[in-house]
């Protein structure tokens, strides 16, 4: 009998970000967050987990390589609070099988580039218990185990959701309070989509766990933007709501901007964006003013994580003007697979071409991703399994 299970989980894009911990053994954040969650047709990670009597200890394969599991680390925390569980199960139903003992072969795959800024950490992590709460067939519900996830990395447990997803900051000491929920489904809000421009897929200098932590500790605006934040989350559960783009790009703008404030606050400074974001902040300002300027709404938002890559979300009826713009002004390295078949459109009347300043050479940005609101984490059938016979991932057999 094989006990195996696989499933993939999605990355999530924060719109109020989450930075900074009030404890960082059980990652409980300072603040409040709310994310969109990504199509996993386009960006995801996909884990196996399989439990055998013959394997002698627990084993994780991240894109192939082989990772340490670490005693009290973040990945051992997950796979012990989730055994624990289904231990708990085993031992209320007799009939079931006894696989919580065994030790666990799990491989990891994420189809975009790791470490870079696109939330790779949050999806990984979300597969994982994903994964292994289907191996142990556990009955808790997405938002507890968003709490496992937490553990892992703290965006996680908003890819335990699809649509729109809040991470309520709590306030118990265990953290029991600590979870992710669903504000509204993918269904709520369809027609809203994002273009990823990856500026870089290189290692980002500072990680995120190490600079949220020196912001905590030096920076005095951190504490204006604990203030602000409970009010932005009501916000921009409101404007999600009554699906008010401009609210919601307002809201999103102003967040990542101050996120990336307090970022430079923080000594020492922090600097996630390059010259290449920041020509890309004008572009969106640029497109939002002429749009305006003509009576017409907010064309778009950016947003960026820690990392230099702009997450630009825009309505789908708006994201051609939003591409065509774009690939004007930075051409890619690579060609766009443009899923959407989009057809560009013309810049809005009375755009002022002299606010982007041009001549950035092909590859600035690497390349576009285009993207819509996706699902929370999928179960995947046996054909999709990362594992071989052995147990041993099958991109090294």
């Amino acid at each position: 009998m094989v006990y195996e299970a696989t499933a993939s989980a999605p990355v999530n894009i924060a719109v109020i970000k989450y930075w900074g911990k009030r404890d960082t053994k059980l990652i409980l954040p300072t603040n409040s967050s709310l994310s969109v969650t990504l199509d996993q047709d386009h960006l995801r990670s996909t884990t196996t987990s399989r439990a055998d009597a013959s394997f002698t200890k627990d084993r994780l394969w991240l894109n192939g390589k082989e990772e340490v599991i670490k005693e009290g680390g973040r990945l051992h925390t997950c796979i012990k609070e989730l055994r624990a569980w289904r231990a708990e199960e085993e031992a209320k139903h007799p009939n079931l099988p006894k696989i919580a003992a065994l030790k666990l072969h799990i491989a990891s795959y994420n189809n975009f580039p790791t470490a870079a800024g696109l939330a790779s950490s949050a999806s990984g992590l979300a597969a994982l218990v994903a994964s292994l709460a289907a191996l142990y067939e556990l009955p808790q519900s997405r938002s507890d185990l968003s709490r496992i996830a937490r553990q892992g990395s703290g965006s996680a447990c908003r890819s335990l959701f699809g649509g729109f997803v809040a991470w309520r900051e709590g306030h118990a000491k265990d953290g029991t309070d600590s979870l992710a929920e669903e504000v509204a489904p993918r269904e709520h809000w369809p027609e809203l989509q994002a273009l990823i421009c990856v500026v870089s897929d290189a290692k980002k200098g500072t990680s995120s766990t190490a600079g949220m932590q020196a912001t905590v500790e030096t920076s005095p605006l951190l504490q204006e933007r604990l203030r602000v934040v409970p009010k932005r989350m009501l916000d921009i559960s409101r404007a999600i709501e009554a699906r008010d783009f401009d609210e919601f790009a307002r809201i999103t703008m102003a967040d990542s901007n101050q996120f990336h404030a307090v970022c430079l606050d923080t000594t020492p400074p922090i600097f996630y964006l390059n010259d290449v974001s920041r020509a890309i902040i004008a572009l969106v300002q640029e497109l939002n003013r002429a749009s305006e300027a003509a009576g017409n709404g907010l064309l778009a938002a950016y947003t960026f994580d820690a990392g230099p890559n702009a997450v630009i979300y825009a309505p789908a009826a708006n994201m051609p003007a939003v591409i065509a713009a774009v690939d004007k002004y930075f051409p890619q390295a690579n060609a766009f697979a443009n899923p959407f078949q989009v057809e560009k459109a013309p810049l809005p009347a009375g755009f002022d071409e002299s606010v982007v300043h041009g001549g950035w050479e092909k590859g600035a940005v690497k390349q576009l991703i285009h993207t819509q609101v996706g699902d929370g984490p999928r179960r995947l059938d046996d054909a999709e399994s990362l594992l071989n016979a052995e147990g041993i991932p099958k991109t090294l057999a």
